[in-house]
């Protein structure tokens, strides 16, 4: 009750109780469907221009919003509602004034101005007691929200993108029809997303990371000829699964559903998933790459060549205007329409936008594939790395770091922009840029060698330093310098020091702070991050001495 009972829960859970009917539709912000039903072609604001995370979250949240789907009242509902609003009498609470009421300490995004008149006017129009043609205008726009929902999870096998929307779209599907086949497809899907951990059942924020993980470990192995020789028959079934990941097909009719092309790239977990991202795309065909280059498979079990050339094509066709690559797909829509982000929590979600991991993941991809096959599209894909460089160097920092916008945080960014100018031929003799990162990652460096970053960089976009030295945050820094061959061996001497210290007798490293995050405020852990950047780093080192 201290924090205003859950009248002031975010906008999500408002959904959620508003759902399990402990909550009125009244007071949430509109989420009407029809704007499915708007013209694609020119309007910024259509629903198919927003993030595909964003969209495919509030799909299905605007089609039983529309619908005003609710749980029945039971007498267990009943006394949830005595519960949650203590003191207050449900039927008359103000509903229509709990809209923007939200708890500060849940409050990451602040509402503008702006975004809360175009709210006050559409809830106008929604509750309106007689609005000519609604019905038959929701009622289509119902129509049109459903088959968008069976699309996506016909297009995923029902993983659907993520858990939130899967979660959605199997319960608007069992509002649709509770009895049907496609609903019962959900059900079987639904133990992807479960495991059962040391502290009890755990949900995932996707269906797995595996072609995230394994393309990282597979390039850390690799980065040491000799040691990859000691490991041929494990890279050999990485490279099995890398064969059986990427995504071999089209989805159906992309215009109509808003997809882009995803023919040869790889998706972050499985094929399954489906949905293709540019750096999940690169890390893959660099591991690929490099597995050929150092004869991992025979030629005979090799990728095709035309496999190889569609993943590339995919890359290339994701480059946007500013030069940098996006996520899943191009930007779509002006960075401004961030200001009616309809979520208190997150920030940055309705723009896909250029991210320097993303772009850095593209362009040393690229630059890999070159190396192998310098006839194919060359002129095309100089001129895009070029322009990645470009975008790279334009957005980093004044102290010479990039912010990580998928871990924590400038340690991971900086990273992230040092492989890629490496990689296009920039050496901290000749390039300001690669020089000023290495020396804003020295800048950090602790007393005990190594590098601690909290996840609160993240949040306030300012380095935050953590309480210990972290072996992921010091594995990223390692890599940079090592990869930059920073010319004073004594602090990358010392960062090796601090990760052989602190690796277990059993070979692993420890569980420390987390060490992902997403849309700057939702951290994620990568439990496999611990074992990969230490060891990958202590690869590159080795290399560096030698």
């Amino acid at each position: 009750a201290r924090h205003g009972s859950a009248t002031a829960i975010p906008s999500w859970g408002k959904f959620w109780l508003a759902v399990l009917n402990v909550y009125d539709y009244r007071g949430l912000n509109p989420l009407p469907a029809e704007t499915w039903l708007l013209p694609y072609k020119g309007n910024i604001i259509h629903p198919g221009r927003m993030w595909c995370h964003c969209r495919v979250v509030y799909l299905p949240m605007s089609y039983m919003y529309t619908a005003r789907f609710q749980g029945p009242v039971t007498p267990l509902i009943e006394q949830i509602r005595r519960d949650i609003y203590p003191g207050m009498d449900y039927a008359t609470i103000d509903w229509d004034n709990q809209r923007f009421n939200c708890c500060s300490k849940d409050q990451y995004f602040q509402r503008p101005w702006i975004q809360r008149m175009v709210w006050n006017v559409m809830n106008t129009f929604e509750w309106a007691s007689f609005v000519p043609g609604r019905d038959r205008l929701q009622k289509a726009a119902l129509e049109e929200t459903i088959d968008h929902i069976m699309q996506e999870d016909r297009n995923t096998d029902f993983i659907c993108i993520g858990p939130v929307n899967k979660v959605l779209n199997m319960l608007a599907c069992w509002f649709h029809d509770p009895d049907s086949d496609h609903f019962k497809n959900h059900l079987r899907r639904v133990p992807d997303y479960l495991w059962l951990a040391e502290d009890g059942m755990k949900m995932q924020g996707y269906n797995g990371s595996q072609l995230w993980d394994t393309s990282f470990f597979a390039q850390a192995i690799m980065a040491n000829p000799e040691f990859a020789k000691l490991k041929t028959e494990f890279l050999q079934k990485t490279y099995g699964f890398f064969d059986i990941a990427q995504v071999l097909v089209e989805v159906p009719r992309m215009d109509k559903y808003y997809r882009h092309i995803s023919k040869g790239a790889w998706a972050f977990s499985t094929r399954d998933h489906g949905w293709p991202i540019t750096d999940c795309t690169s890390e893959g065909l660099k591991a690929v790459l490099r597995s050929h280059a150092l004869d991992i498979v025979p030629h005979e079990k090799r990728i095709t060549d035309e496999r190889i050339f569609d993943c590339v094509n995919v890359l290339l066709s994701l480059q946007n205007k500013d030069g940098g690559w996006a996520t899943y797909e191009l930007n779509r829509a002006p960075t401004w329409l961030e200001i009616m982000n309809p979520s208190e929590v997150f920030g940055d979600i309705m723009v896909d936008f250029s991210y320097v991991e993303c772009s850095s993941s593209t362009i040393t991809g690229l630059i890999a594939f070159q190396s192998q096959y310098p006839g194919h599209r060359s002129a095309e894909i100089a001129e895009a790395i070029r322009r990645g460089i470009m975008f790279i160097i334009s957005i980093q920092r004044e102290d010479g770091s990039w912010y990580g916008s998928w871990g924590v945080c400038f340690t991971y960014g900086t990273w992230f922009g040092v492989e890629a100018l490496v990689a296009a031929g920039e050496t901290v003799e000749s390039s300001s840029p690669l020089r000023r990162a290495c020396e804003f990652l020295l800048s950090k460096q602790r007393a005990d060698g190594a590098w601690g970053e909290s996840y609160l960089s993240c949040q306030d976009k300012v380095y935050s330093e953590a309480d210990e030295g972290q072996v992921v945050n010091t594995g990223w820094a390692l890599l940079s310098l090592c990869r930059a061959q920073w010319p004073d061996r004594s602090p990358l001497r010392r960062a090796a020091d601090f990760l052989v210290r602190m690796q277990d007798e059993n070979g692993d490293w420890p569980q420390q702070l987390i060490s992902g995050v997403f849309n700057r405020n939702c951290m994620i852990t990568y439990g496999k991050y611990r074992a990969t950047f230490p060891m990958w780093a202590l690869n590159e080192y080795s290399l560096y001495e030698s």
